[in-house]
């Protein structure tokens, strides 16, 4: 059982109308309200993926987020994927 501080990788797969909207940029900026590390990067198909490690809660936090009316653009879908943190992770990064 895993607490809500506890260090967790968060991977998040964006669907919808999520680049070229700043939604990267918004994301890291999120992210790192938070206390996250990982990264934003665009996918040749369109979505967004977001890696992001730290406590579970944080985590959760940003899961809204990125599920929330307030990111830029519109997101129609998001598939998440929970693992143990990896580590080797600095900063939060648009890639």
């Amino acid at each position: 059982m895993t607490g809500e501080n506890d260090a967790v990788r968060l991977t998040a797969w964006v669907a919808g109308r999520v680049q070229g909207v700043g939604f990267r940029w918004w994301t890291r900026c999120r992210a790192l309200e938070l206390g996250l590390v990982g990264s934003a990067r665009n996918l040749g198909d369109g979505r967004v993926r977001v890696v992001a490690e730290g406590a579970r809660s944080h985590c959760e936090q940003l899961l809204g987020l990125l599920r929330s009316e307030a990111s830029p653009g519109r997101v129609d879908q998001v598939v998440e994927h929970w693992s143990p943190a990896a580590g080797g992770l600095d900063g939060f990064v648009e890639e």
